[in-house]
């Protein structure tokens, strides 16, 4: 029962991981330069990709800590995940029926998906302390998770890659038609993959308590302690601050990567097929990840995929050709799980379990908050300077500080203060 429970909380990722593939990252960004910001000056695509991204995330920056008080309150992780999902869903559906010149409604299910995604990933996130019964099981669930999600959303982007460039053998008009069809396949798998978690994952029974507030006041009331209360764990507080840093440069490059290469005259093909390879090169490097930091230690692992990071952002400043691009993709699928991974399980460790949802609401803060930074600036530079390489580099400051504010953290005493506050 146990490992059917854990394969069912892995498949969701395997099937929500197609929007970040498909939409996020490889189909919908070429589609929506292209496509539905035809006629724009150069370089706006670019930057109102990059600003409607900032805008989604800035919203469930703000919802995220709410949600997760009110989940932990009510017990309803799965209602929420399910409401954010569906959410998801539909938006990638109806991206089907955006056409040429219509960059304001692809802008705007771009946001509403970005939402949907984000803040069911939230409550997915907050029953992984559930699962798990040790650190280590906990690492393991971590990649499995995401290794689960490199393979679901590469697979169907593989699908995607051969509908769109050989349309004619679906008996499909064109490539734009071929794109649309893409977008709807992602709303339909993520619907197929998130039924398993919908029927086997239970919420841990609580009493529930009696209330007097709606549960968005007391939510907000909870967020206020929840400040006040995460100030007292010193390590914890510093590896987000950390994490808020990185991982606004990783979430960046993952968003504006694919708007980016297509605007300095790279193909639509090459970009796309990089982009599965990132994925399948990701499946082996996030599981090589989670056995590295049994051997050196999660923090050191973690060190070594931002590393890593600080050199992508460099050569992706000098990138000229699509095999460049393949080689990019190469390293970034090498670390991007990886990193995920255990940042995800480095701050599990660190959070008292009489409070795991409500602090994985401050780790969708600490990681949608701070992605809202990151394309922001990249737009800005590139619409300001007229060089979206200008955009680019600028992401070095935030691999840069968060390497420096990592040094800081002491996992092992942040365990033991999350410890100690349980008791």
């Amino acid at each position: 029962m146990k490992k059917k429970t854990m394969i069912s909380w892995m498949l969701y990722d395997f099937g929500n991981s197609a929007f970040a593939t498909t939409i996020m990252a490889a189909v919908l960004p070429v589609f929506y330069y292209d496509v539905a910001a035809a006629g724009l000056e150069e370089n706006l695509a670019e930057s109102y990709w990059g600003y409607s991204q900032s805008i989604a995330v800035l919203i469930v920056a703000v919802l995220a800590p709410i949600l997760g008080a009110i989940s932990d309150f009510s017990a309803s992780k799965k209602k929420f995940l399910r409401f954010f999902a569906y959410m998801g869903i539909i938006a990638s559906i109806l991206l089907a029926f955006v056409g040429e010149g219509a960059y304001l409604f692809a802008s705007i299910l771009l946001i509403v998906g970005n939402i949907g995604f984000s803040g069911a990933n939230v409550f997915y996130d907050a029953f992984l302390p559930e699962l798990a019964e040790s650190e280590k099981e906990m690492d393991k669930l971590s990649s499995g998770g995401f290794a689960f999600g490199y393979i679901g959303g590469g697979l169907l982007l593989a699908i995607n890659i051969l509908m769109i460039t050989n349309y004619s053998w679906f008996g499909i008009p064109d490539a734009t038609a071929a794109s649309q069809l893409s977008f709807a396949s992602v709303g339909l798998w993520w619907f197929i993959f998130s039924i398993p978690l919908f029927k086997n994952v239970q919420e841990e029974k609580k009493t529930r308590v009696k209330r007097n507030k709606s549960y968005v006041t007391i939510g907000f009331s909870r967020v206020v302690n929840t400040f006040k209360e995460i100030r007292q764990f010193k390590y914890l507080l510093i590896f987000l601050m950390a994490f808020w840093l990185y991982n606004d440069g990783i979430s960046t490059i993952i968003r504006m990567a694919t708007i980016y290469g297509r605007g300095i005259g790279i193909d639509s093909n090459s970009l796309i097929i990089a982009l599965l390879i990132t994925q399948f090169v990701g499946i082996p490097s996030t599981f090589f990840f989670g056995w590295l930091a049994s051997k050196i230690t999660a923090k050191r692992a973690l060190y070594l995929t931002l590393y890593v990071y600080i050199g992508i952002v460099v050569l992706g400043y000098f990138m000229a050709s699509a095999l460049h691009f393949y080689l990019l993709a190469i390293c970034v699928g090498l670390v991007q799980g990886g990193a995920q991974a255990l940042s995800r399980s480095i701050y599990g460790r660190m959070v008292p379990v009489n409070k795991k949802a409500e602090f994985f609401g401050f780790y969708g803060i600490s990681s949608k908050f701070a992605a809202v930074f990151g394309p922001f600036l990249f737009g800005i530079v590139g619409q300001l300077t007229g060089s979206s390489r200008l955009g680019i580099i600028s992401l070095l400051i935030f691999f840069i500080a968060g390497v420096v504010l990592l040094r800081f953290v002491n996992i092992e005493k942040g365990v033991e203060q999350a410890k100690e506050f349980a008791k």
